[in-house]
């Protein structure tokens, strides 16, 4: 009778011999796929990065693009007080 650890080891022979073909397909998908989420990774970071002030600006120019973008909330409106 077979035991668990030789069990495994034949199931483990089977599968590599009858996926052998498809192997390289596998692979290949899995580079493609690293490459992806790297680039994707890559990006992410560029658009989180501050962007460089051109030189002979102000302090402050860097910090235009910075600023968070209004929130907008559907379905509710306001009046506007100018103080």
């Amino acid at each position: 009778m077979l035991g668990i650890g030789e069990l495994t080891l034949v199931l483990l022979v089977i599968v590599v011999v009858l996926s052998i073909k498809r192997l390289p397909d596998l692979v290949r998908s899995a580079g493609k796929a690293a490459r992806i989420l790297k680039s994707e990774k890559r990006a992410l970071k560029e658009q989180d990065a501050p962007q460089a002030a051109p030189p002979g600006a102000g302090p402050d120019a860097a910090n235009d693009d910075a600023r968070p973008s209004p929130r907008v909330i559907r379905g509710e409106t306001t009046e506007r007080r100018d103080l």
